[in-house]
């Protein structure tokens, strides 16, 4: 039905993955399906009707030339090294080459049991394919680095979570590969050297092919990866979205946000500000990503050490430069995404101060975070205002580019909540309503002004939940 490659199989070994075929499903329906993402992937569907769409991105009766992986990983979660986590609940079924010329990966999440299932049922709640779906359009429509939606299926069959039966559903991701620093880790740590420099060939000739002739390609490789996430991290912060779960195997080597699990936006603004259910101590927290993303950072540099320079000691050297300038990329990264949300056009020293002296004030008055920045210009902050008159272009001027980078709407939690709600139901009408309004989140519309609007107080969310 639809003809897609596995780079993966062709051109990386068995312990890279383990085969893994979708449980049966035997009545999937399908819930919702991205024909402009299809479009721009090259697939040629639209003369596919819906009930065979579902049968396909359920996993049933795949064509032979498919061969399902779930991918081998390990990871640091919250700061302890499990050896062996891996695709518990997902499978690759393949990959294609987009319009864009690059090659983007194709995933079942909630197919079933895989190798690395760890006594799971491999299987998904229709809740996280609900929040997955609509975080991570409305995220790429934000403009932000983010694995992508191709579809949504219902199966029809109960799981069983801590809450009792719930609907089940499978959600299909598109990435530019599943590739984390928890899968560098889980060869490295094994001391597994020829794997480990075949995935970090594999790494750049999927992701970063520029960097074969550098004079280090795996110094490269850091020092790009670095700054990738390091600009991702900075766009989070100015969207005021907490991640929830910064674990070394959700840190994906393309620089893309991946694993909506309790993933969460801010309403009103609290630098310390978390949702994870689990994450009690606070390590993820709003004003604790771009430190971890650090911290996560180091984490690879330490397993690249053996390909960097057969010389250890001057691999950590040169591999420790690097990171001695992290916290300057960083910074650089921070102030690019602030400064437009400012309406600035230009670049001062005491820029960081006035951001940081806006969002005290926020925290300090409990303004919500993303209206706040919105209608900044009404807020009268008298600093604000004598920075944008140290330009030349007007106030006007600087609305107008305030506006392109301060959204309008964003998915707020007590929304997605209520998708999730009303579809235990059956109701899907207001997860399509929120599908289709995340499509232009900067362009205010009076009929999404409701969706604008933040939480009563009794319909605030404090806590948001993993989707195992």
């Amino acid at each position: 039905m639809l003809n897609l490659d596995n780079s993966i199989v062709d051109q990386l070994s068995e312990q890279f993955y383990g085969r893994s075929t979708p449980a049966i499903i035997a009545e999937p329906e399908l819930l919702q399906f991205n024909h402009a993402l299809a479009e721009f992937l090259g697939l040629d569907v639209n003369d596919l009707p819906n009930e065979q769409l579902a049968e396909f991105f359920a996993g049933q009766n795949l064509p032979e030339a498919i061969k399902p992986v779930a991918m081998a990983y390990a990871g640091h979660q919250f700061g302890q090294f499990v050896p062996q986590l891996g695709d518990g609940r997902a499978v690759l079924i393949g990959d294609v080459i987009a319009t864009d010329d690059k090659r983007y990966d194709i995933q079942l999440k909630g197919s079933g049991q895989t190798d690395f299932s760890r006594n799971g049922d491999g299987k998904s709640a229709l809740g996280p394919v609900i929040r997955e779906y609509l975080m991570s359009e409305a995220m790429f429509n934000l403009g932000i680095p983010t694995t992508r939606s191709l579809a949504a299926v219902l199966t029809n069959e109960a799981v069983y979570r801590q809450n009792g039966p719930e609907p089940a559903g499978i959600f299909t991701r598109v990435a530019r590969a599943h590739i984390r620093i928890g899968t560098i880790e889980y060869f490295a740590s094994r001391q597994k050297l020829d794997e480990l420099k075949a995935l970090a060939d594999f790494t750049i000739a999927r992701l970063y092919p520029e960097l074969k002739d550098s004079e280090n390609p795996y110094l490269a490789l850091f020092e790009t990866v670095a700054e990738r996430i390091l600009s991702l991290v900075a766009q989070w912060q100015g969207i005021g979205f907490i991640h929830g779960v910064m674990n070394t195997d959700n840190m994906s080597l393309a620089g893309e946000t991946i694993d909506y699990g309790p993933c969460a936006f801010m309403d009103t603004f609290k630098a310390d500000k978390k949702f994870s259910s689990i994450d009690r101590g606070g390590r993820y927290a709003y004003n604790q990503q771009p430190g971890i993303a650090q911290w996560n950072l180091s984490m690879l540099a330490s397993c690249l050490v053996p390909l960097v320079d057969k010389d250890e000691k001057r691999a950590i050297e040169q591999l420790q430069a690097a990171m001695n300038v992290l916290p300057e990329v960083y910074e650089k990264a921070w102030l690019a995404v602030f400064r437009p949300k400012l309406g600035l056009f230009n670049e001062l020293p005491e820029d960081r101060e006035l951001i940081e002296s806006i969002l005290n004030d926020f925290e300090e008055n409990e303004i919500d975070f993303t209206l706040g920045f919105r209608h900044l210009t009404n807020l009268k902050n008298d600093s604000h205002r004598a920075r944008l008159e140290l330009q030349e272009q007007g106030v006007e001027e600087a609305k107008e580019l305030m506006d392109k980078h301060n959204p309008w709407l964003i998915p707020r939690n007590h929304h997605i909540e209520q998708a999730i709600s009303e579809s235990y139901q059956g109701d899907f009408s207001l997860f399509h309503r929120l599908q289709k309004a995340y499509e232009e989140p900067y362009k205010e519309k009076d009929e999404n002004y409701d969706l604008t609007r933040p939480p009563s107080a009794d319909q605030v969310v404090r806590r948001t939940f993993c989707g195992t």
